[in-house]
């Protein structure tokens, strides 16, 4: 177990002020889930986090807890810009991104042509490019389109923004608990969705960086940026892309105290899991299972997206 700080190329600086307009969740309506494309997770116990020599006690992973899950559903894959297009539609929802006009676009998805749109860099991540416009229609960028990816995942979505897309679908977002415990298929202590080697059977089985990050990514997975959300292989209860891809949004506050030792967590801090393509082991393992770190409420990257679950039916 790592007892150093592990960097991570994931959390950006809030923004500068929460917006001062709430969502307001109530307003938006919920359609019936069909319960299309989830998998049944069924009940069990299971080992939540590590004490592995890979695992982050600054990041909260240790120490390894039991937790009893109940049966739910889970999406086979994170949500996908086409699904995020129809709530747009059907709603008139406007994400936050669209809201303060800017988003963190990655820097080797901006260019000498997207200068005027430029608004400044992360400080403590400058790879991350506040891009004006830039938002879950327009991931790079005014000049960017989703009309060729509408089978990639959604991005550019806050906390805030994944939550109104539940609240519409009939659903919710999952906890750490049954996000780790679905991702790990109930199989305690193991690291990736497929098993406990990278690349397990010689060949890649998710989307992260190959390279030399944040400089140049050799794209021996085939990909620079997202994949469609049904890449490689899924894992033994079917869901696709658990590692990798894009970081996905959690229910949970964020915090690395656990059970009774909680306190005062920040109630702007979530927890996202799951890794991204930006993800490489020389600077941030984390699309192991038990990974986790956060990021605030209305924050929103070209990373980061989310998947949703669903109480058994009544």
């Amino acid at each position: 177990m790592k007892t150093t700080n592990m960097k991570s190329c994931c959390t950006v600086l809030k923004r500068r002020n929460f917006l001062s307009i709430e969502t307001d969740l109530d307003s938006i309506p919920t359609k019936k889930n069909d319960f299309y494309n989830m998998s049944l997770i069924q009940a069990g116990e299971f080992l939540l986090g590590s004490s592995d020599e890979d695992s982050s006690r600054e990041d909260g992973e240790y120490p390894p807890r039991t937790v009893k899950i109940e049966s739910f559903y889970m999406d086979r894959y994170a949500v996908t810009n086409e699904q995020f297009y129809c709530f747009i539609k059907d709603t008139g929802y406007v994400t936050d991104a669209e809201k303060y006009g800017w988003s963190f676009v990655f820097n080797l998805f901006v260019n000498k042509r997207m200068e005027r749109d430029m608004v400044g860099a992360a400080e403590k991540t400058p790879w991350w490019i506040a891009v004006r416009n830039a938002c879950w229609k327009h991931p790079e960028g005014t000049d960017s389109s989703i009309v060729n990816r509408f089978h990639h995942p959604v991005v550019h979505v806050s906390w805030n923004d994944a939550k109104a897309f539940c609240r519409w679908a009939g659903k919710r977002l999952p906890t750490e608990a049954e996000w780790e415990y679905a991702a790990a298929s109930g199989v305690v202590n193991r690291k990736y969705p497929w098993g406990d080697e990278l690349h397990q059977g010689g060949k890649h089985h998710c989307n992260i960086w190959q390279g030399n990050f944040p400089n140049e990514n050799l794209v021996e997975d085939g990909f620079l940026g997202t994949a469609p959300v049904d890449t490689f292989e899924p894992n033994d209860f079917g869901l696709y892309n658990m590692s990798g891809n894009v970081w996905e949004w959690c229910e949970d506050t964020f915090s690395i105290q656990h059970g009774s030792e909680v306190l005062d967590p920040d109630p702007f801090a979530k927890l996202i899991k799951g890794g991204s393509y930006l993800c490489h082991r020389s600077y941030c393992n984390r699309y192991r299972i038990s990974a986790r770190t956060y990021n605030m409420i209305d924050s929103s990257t070209g990373h980061m997206g989310f998947r949703c679950v669903a109480n058994l039916k009544k």
